[in-house]
């Protein structure tokens, strides 16, 4: 009987239930998350570091005195110091001179962009940044959309100043919003190549010294300032399709009746931006990974 009752109470291996085991807390931790999830946690932190730059810019007074003093004076000191010296064919010299400041500024801004990563690395920033549970290119996109932020202030400021000394948008609304967007997108990735040099030399000093190389060919060497069939023939050529050229161009054509093709010019500093975006992005990041 008791060996009866073993044989019936003691349950085959078929009967017996699996039991659950949850995966260690390592390899939870290791699982990646789903993609929208991802894309959620990186959006979130770049709009963090992006507001901690914003705050930064305003709790230090001097750098937001100097960013819009300084493209202040360019406006001024241009107008009517080389006003009455340069032709500009069709139109006063003031509003041929403008939309070339406003790409002008934007394009300086990259300056700043590479300065302020060189400081945080050598702060040690990067490093605790990098020591935290967030995304690779979240501390790169807050840096630059924060620069972008201060882009939109400077431009404004820009033409408050611009329409106190005669200038005027001779076209349409839809085309002076256009002309505001191609000037956010041209400072928006020219930032990223600015993030690219200062993660590269990590030194302030040097940032700002290699910026004044590589952008001031860029600036001077264009028709921001000057009509570019007053050039020679063979730096007309060069004019005539770099980048912040065609930028410039494509902003006065977009602002100022008769200066232009808008179409195709805003197509060729569209294209232009976005090679350099697919460039620059991932060179940037990989760098920041190295650093």
């Amino acid at each position: 009987m008791t060996a009866r009752a073993a044989t019936i109470t003691r349950p085959s291996e078929k009967e017996e239930s699996p039991k659950t085991t949850s995966p260690p807390a390592e390899d939870v931790l290791r699982r990646p998350p789903p993609s929208t999830e991802r894309l959620y946690w990186t959006v979130t932190d770049a709009l963090t570091i992006t507001k901690r730059n914003i705050i930064h810019i305003f709790r230090v007074p001097q750098l937001l005195v100097f960013s819009t003093i300084q493209p202040v004076m360019f406006v001024l000191l241009f107008t009517y110091v080389f006003g009455g010296a340069i032709r500009s064919p069709g139109v006063k010299y003031v509003q041929f001179l403008l939309p070339g400041i406003f790409v002008q500024i934007v394009a300086f801004a990259a300056m700043n962009t590479g300065i302020g990563l060189a400081e945080d690395i050598n702060k040690g920033l990067i490093d605790r940044f990098r020591s935290l549970p967030m995304a690779r290119s979240a501390v790169l996109a807050g840096r630059t959309l924060a620069d972008l932020a201060r882009n939109v202030f400077v431009l404004l400021l820009l033409y408050g100043v611009g329409s106190a000394i005669g200038f005027r948008i001779t076209t349409g609304p839809v085309q002076a919003l256009a002309a505001f967007a191609l000037l956010l997108l041209f400072g928006y990735t020219m930032s990223w190549i600015g993030a690219w040099i200062g993660l590269s030399l990590r030194d302030p000093e040097s940032v700002q010294a290699a910026g004044f190389v590589w952008i001031f060919p860029l600036i001077f060497a264009s028709g921001l300032f000057v009509p570019v069939q007053f050039m020679p023939g063979w730096l007309q050529a060069f004019a005539h399709n770099q980048p912040v050229s065609v930028t410039g161009l494509a902003v006065r054509a977009l602002l100022i009746a008769h200066q232009g093709s808008a179409s195709s010019t805003s197509l060729k500093a569209i294209l232009w931006g976005i090679g350099i975006l697919a460039v620059f992005i991932p060179l940037s990041v990989s760098r920041y990974r190295k650093t």
